[in-house]
């Protein structure tokens, strides 16, 4: 697995990281095997968020006896008891239940998890995370979102890095974001790098998540061009310059050691990530980033 540095952060990460959300409501002996298949088989950067029902109680419970052997990505600012979304305070104790939840003493990148601009503006929940750094409780303040609040949180300077959607399907980022990001030399996570897998669907699967990718891909006339489907998209995303990390979640550990042989293959052909490339801005109508 190819690690690379994330951006200025000291961090170290694998090309491809894991999503545990589909950890959520599982049972604890597959949950524990999952867990512990991800990181032997080389993956250093778990993400996980307090919106993902039981993930972080399952992290915690799972892996806190391997915390030296991962970089832990969450997310926080809402849904926790006795205090309102999207406050200073609100932050500072979620960071606080988290590092309960998962058992342990840092998080090393936390996220404001889809804030959007006018919470940023305010300033309080940056302030709490900023402070969160400066007490060691969290290694790297971090923003997860999209257009406008992505392009605002940017502007602020108080990131060191970004979790966004980037893949074949959505690729605004490539030209809005990611550019900034590598000239600051932000850490950068990409989500959604399997375009939520449109290819499953024959028919637009009309009210499914994944019907605006579906759509998309659709109008772009995209086929796989020789490669299977997943591959061609997890190449795209995990090679874009600027991304340091692509987060895909699975409850299958031979799904994963696929996904880690298609990343093994390397940036796709020139040829064909610039046909990726050409497509979307061909037929890009107001394809906004997908939260």
């Amino acid at each position: 697995m190819e690690v690379r540095d994330f951006g200025q952060t000291g961090l170290k990460v694998s090309a491809l990281g894991f999503g545990a959300g589909h950890i959520s409501g599982m049972d604890e002996d597959k949950a524990e095997r999952l867990l512990n298949g991800v990181v032997d088989a080389g993956i250093t950067l778990i993400d996980t968020a307090r919106g993902y029902g039981d993930s972080e109680e399952m992290i915690g419970k799972f892996l806190s006896h391997r915390r030296d052997d991962f970089v832990l990505s969450s997310k926080c600012g809402y849904s926790v008891p006795g205090h309102d979304d999207w406050t200073g305070d609100c932050v500072t104790a979620g960071i606080d239940l988290a590092l309960k939840t998962l058992r342990t003493d840092r998080i090393d990148i936390m996220h404001l998890h889809s804030c959007e601009r006018d919470v940023l503006e305010r300033g309080e929940v940056i302030e709490a995370l900023q402070k969160a750094v400066d007490a060691g409780k969290v290694r790297v303040a971090a923003y997860s979102g999209e257009n406008e609040h992505r392009a605002y949180a940017l502007e602020t300077g108080a990131f060191a890095s970004i979790q966004t959607s980037v893949n074949i399907c959505d690729q605004r980022v490539v030209d809005e974001a990611l550019p900034k990001t590598r000239e600051r030399n932000m850490g950068v996570i990409g989500k959604r790098p399997l375009a939520n897998a449109f290819w499953r669907f024959e028919q637009r699967p009309v009210g499914h998540y994944c019907e605006p990718y579906w759509e998309r891909a659709a109008a772009m006339d995209l086929t796989p061009g020789g490669v299977q489907w997943g591959e061609l998209a997890l190449r795209f995303a995990a090679f874009q310059p600027g991304v340091h990390c692509v987060i895909s979640g699975t409850s299958n550990l031979e799904h994963l050691k696929q996904n880690i042989r298609w990343i093994q293959q390397g940036p796709l052909p020139e040829y064909l990530h610039n046909r990726l490339r050409q497509s979307f801005k061909s037929h890009d109508e107001d394809w906004i980033g997908q939260v």
